[in-house]
């Protein structure tokens, strides 16, 4: 059993969204998404995923708008269900409450459903297929882009109630939009991750240890595309996992690159990559 989300591994592990409709967000990732309440207040709530640990905050405030289009920011967020029963399971449950603005794709890696929220957020929900059936072209994962097999998986799913999201699901990536590929890359290598995947000069994958990839983006809002503004909604922050022993390293890394960031007590960092994507570190 392969486990790319390890404490040994950066990754990303918690997201946070900027929402103009508190209640209607709410109840989609409470009633659809099957996510765990953990806080409600009047202009945030918190949601986990294994009922214990903060994994999707949504704040409001007054005076956000609807991201204008051809931004960077967020593409979808990835949550890793353990298997493919899981993963038919939620198909079915999708179908049980309605929601049709679906689609789906065998990436020969993983097999993956994509959704979007009512604010029109990305969502990936998928299983990873075993890594000992993964494809490489010399040192790069191999993914492809097939038709899924709905049928299979909710034949698979349908004897597995959905109860809400598994506790062991997990952020299994994160994919952004962004204005340059290479300063992104360039960026992303300086904090440890390697590029595993390309995708027809658009698009890139990158990760540690050797996943199919931790953080995907892509140049598909175009090249050169501006940052939201600060009252735009959708992506306000991610959060990278950081083995402790090497924060040290990637600062200094950070320094030397000439990279800005901001340190706060406790030891995290906060920082930006080149597209204006805002990255907590802890």
């Amino acid at each position: 059993m392969y486990n790319f989300h390890n404490d040994g591994l950066i990754h990303p592990e918690e997201i946070v969204l900027k929402v103009i409709d508190l209640n209607k967000m709410t109840k989609f990732y409470d009633e659809v998404m099957g996510f765990k309440l953990l806080e409600v207040s009047a202009d945030k709530v918190v949601f986990s995923l294994d009922g214990k640990n903060k994994f999707l905050t949504l704040r409001t405030e007054s005076g956000f708008v609807p991201k204008s289009r051809g931004k960077t920011g967020l593409y979808h967020f990835a949550i890793l269900l353990p298997s493919r029963e899981d993963l038919g399971s939620f198909i079915n449950h999708l179908v049980n409450v309605g929601y049709d603005r679906l689609g789906g794709s065998n990436h020969g890696v993983s097999e993956a459903l994509y959704i979007q929220d009512p604010e029109d957020n990305g969502i990936e929900i998928y299983s990873d297929v075993d890594k000992d059936k993964w494809e490489y072209n010399d040192d790069h994962v191999k993914m492809v882009t097939e038709p899924l097999n709905y049928r299979q998986l909710m034949d698979l799913g349908k004897d597995k109630e959905f109860k809400g999201i598994p506790k062991d699901t997990i952020l299994g990536h994160i994919h952004l939009h962004v204005d340059d590929l290479d300063k992104a890359l360039k960026f992303y290598n300086t904090i440890g991750f390697n590029l595993v995947s390309t995708l027809a000069g658009s698009a890139y994958f990158i990760s540690t240890g050797g996943y199919h990839h931790h953080i995907g983006m892509n140049v598909w809002n175009g090249r050169g595309a501006k940052a939201p503004g600060e009252k735009e909604s959708g992506l306000d922050y991610y959060t990278l996992r950081v083995p402790k022993e090497r924060m040290g390293k990637i600062l200094e890394a950070l320094d030397e690159a000439g990279y800005i960031y901001e340190k706060h007590l406790e030891g995290e960092v906060i920082t930006k990559d080149p597209a204006g994507n805002t990255i907590l570190m802890k």
